[in-house]
């Protein structure tokens, strides 16, 4: 039986190298490329993905974003996101 992978504050995450995150001028906005087509993001999702290096945990990355905005509370906004990146496979945890 195979382990479960559990995202969570202490995971580490990076985007799944199947997929190619970067900003697309003609689009005005960052997307994520990959064989089957493409995804256009909002700011918000490209930020979140910013953070999605392979070098820092969750927790981490939720506080670097609340820093940048103000001292917001993101915790459950950036934990929504990045579980529907984990089940859609954009992310994946590599720790």
């Amino acid at each position: 039986m195979e382990a479960v992978e559990r995202l969570g504050p202490r995971a580490i995450v990076e985007i799944n190298p199947v997929y190619l995150f970067r900003w697309e001028e003609s689009q005005n906005a960052h997307i994520l490329l990959y064989p089957e087509g493409v995804v256009k993001l909002n700011d918000t999702a490209a930020e979140i993905l910013k953070t999605c290096t392979g070098e820092l945990p969750v927790a981490a990355a939720i506080a670097d974003l609340s820093a940048r905005f103000n001292g917001a509370d993101v915790v459950s906004d950036v934990m929504e996101f990045l579980e529907m990146a984990h089940a859609k496979g954009w992310i994946r945890i590599k720790s």
